[in-house]
């Protein structure tokens, strides 16, 4: 059984036991966090789609993490015009295990 959620933008597939890296949320870590947006749901019976999400579908997932991702570096200069700037970046993230999909 797999799920399609939407999170912080983006659409992932999941199954009990994943584990994910997704846009930061507002949860302490070892907090239980409910996905409501589900998109489609794969049972023994078929895929149920929804439009836009299914009804009565959710994911729930425990908060694991929270962190930052690796730094990236951004580089900014014109050539011939003695401009350049260097500036950094760490994207967070929070880390959740997927525990029961509901539908």
């Amino acid at each position: 059984m797999y799920a399609i959620i939407e999170t912080g933008g983006k659409q992932y597939k999941v199954q009990e036991g994943d584990v994910l890296y997704i846009e930061k949320l507002e949860a302490g870590e070892g907090e239980s966090v409910t996905f409501d947006r589900v998109l489609a749901v794969s049972k023994e019976s078929g895929l149920v789609i929804g439009a836009p999400t299914v009804s009565g579908a959710n994911v729930s997932a425990k908060v694991e993490k929270q962190g930052k991702g690796r730094k990236i570096i951004v580089y900014k200069y014109k050539a011939k015009k003695n401009y350049h700037k260097k500036q950094g970046h760490r994207q967070p993230y929070t880390k959740v295990v997927i525990e029961k999909i509901q539908a």
